[in-house]
């Protein structure tokens, strides 16, 4: 087990926190909408743990066992929500339309935090896989089919969210659906001349815009 801090595992904590943003912005549009949000909120940090929040991540890791903290986080973050998501749609499936919005918006936010220009459907991709959690480097989840100038296709090889979902209850369709805004405004917002393109359940593509 690493003892030592690195750069990949400050770049994880980032897509963690990202990913807890989600979480956050569900609550706040929930409260809106006068759904038991408190309640909600008690009984899913009490079955799988509380958000990691915005302390830096030398204050909050074990370092004895980096790996496994990490590991641990990605795996609250994605039960809270999976079972917030479920319980959502559960008391109104109309609701998926707002939390499609939620997705949307922070794909653009996202993309505007992104620090470096994009021109490439490959650098898009990249820039992409800085804030997409997709359990740990090790998993290697996505693999490249195809590359040029003008297109980047990759093959999601192993779905690591069902599980989560099954967990709770919830069909892991809706945080693919969900995630499908996130992914398209990102890469709009990046550069417009670039899109994402869902070909089916388990190919993607960045398409230059001819």
């Amino acid at each position: 087990m690493s003892l030592f801090l690195g750069p990949i595992h400050y770049w994880l904590y980032n897509k963690i926190q990202w990913f807890e943003g989600i979480e956050k912005d569900i609550y706040n549009w929930a409260k809106n909408q006068n759904l038991p949000v408190e309640e909600m909120k008690e009984r899913i940090y009490a079955d799988f743990g509380e958000l990691t929040g915005n302390k830096p991540l030398e204050e909050v890791i074990d370092t004895s066992n980096i790996h496994g903290w990490l590991q641990s986080k990605i795996r609250s973050a994605e039960l809270r929500q999976a079972a917030l998501v479920t319980g959502i749609l559960q008391k109104d499936i109309s609701y998926k339309e707002n939390l499609a919005e939620i997705f949307r918006k922070q794909g653009e936010e996202a993309a505007r935090n992104y620090d470096k220009e994009v021109f490439t459907p490959e650098e898009a991709y990249h820039a992409m896989n800085d804030f997409i959690l997709e359990g740990m480097p090790c998993d290697r989840v996505n693999q490249v089919v195809s590359i040029d100038e003008n297109e980047f296709i990759w093959e999601t090889t192993v779905c690591l969210h069902r599980k989560y979902w099954e967990e709770v209850q919830g069909d892991v369709r809706n945080f693919y659906d969900l995630r499908e805004n996130w992914m398209k405004s990102f890469v709009k917002i990046l550069n417009p001349l670039l899109k994402y393109e869902k070909l089916s359940d388990r190919m993607h593509r960045i398409v230059k815009a001819a």
